[in-house]
């Protein structure tokens, strides 16, 4: 996956608590397996009316919103079920940081996986970001120093520390598993060395 270092970008605001992962990508969108094509059918009830056309009162179907890399939420963004594909709309749509004041554990790990840096915040804080959807300015995240910048202010925010490594090198499950595929091999001899005979090669 993509490492995730700093990132600019005027934020779109949603203000609505409980967004759960059906409202995020229907379940009609959840027939394929690859991680492209879903950023067209993102928070699909909410964008588009009953004749597929843009409502144009979405947040992100406005410009400059539409290239928005920043999403700002209400609390609990992302209950609901547990489908990665979830993260991975958000992730095809050009969304790479979520920023609410809390969030379902399971979407939140996912997003982990998936190259995308769920922050969580107060609720003054978030006011406060939101302000710049209103002027359409930029805010700047910077996960190194996990701070957000916004005008002459910054706020602070915590992330584990592995998870942080992980976004930080670009590491999902798989390139984890890869990075201990000398350790894996070696395990493997040592034990074909000693049970060779539940080894069919």
């Amino acid at each position: 996956m993509q490492k995730f270092s700093t990132l600019r970008s005027i934020p779109a605001y949603l203000p609505i608590v409980n967004i759960d992962t059906d409202m995020i990508i229907p379940k009609q969108f959840l027939k394929t397996i690859k991680r492209t094509g879903l950023g067209k059918n993102l928070f699909f009830e909410m964008r588009y009316d009953d004749d597929g056309k843009e409502i144009n009162d979405f947040i992100l179907n406005k410009n400059p919103f539409n290239n928005s890399k920043i999403l700002i939420a209400g609390k609990n963004f992302g209950c609901g079920s547990s489908r990665e594909h979830a993260p991975w709309a958000l992730l095809d749509f050009g969304i790479t940081c979520v920023i609410s004041t809390s969030f379902a554990d399971i979407f939140h790990n996912n997003c982990f996986k998936n190259g995308i840096l769920p922050i969580t915040l107060d609720d003054e804080k978030i006011k406060e970001l939101s302000e710049y959807t209103n002027r359409k300015e930029e805010i700047f995240v910077d996960l190194n120093d996990e701070k957000i910048v916004y005008g002459n202010n910054k706020v602070k925010f915590k992330i584990d520390p592995f998870k942080k490594k992980c976004l930080l090198e670009g590491l999902d499950d798989i390139a984890l598993s890869l990075k201990k595929s000398e350790k894996i091999e070696n395990f493997e001899k040592d034990l074909k060395s000693k049970k060779p005979w539940i080894f069919n090669d």
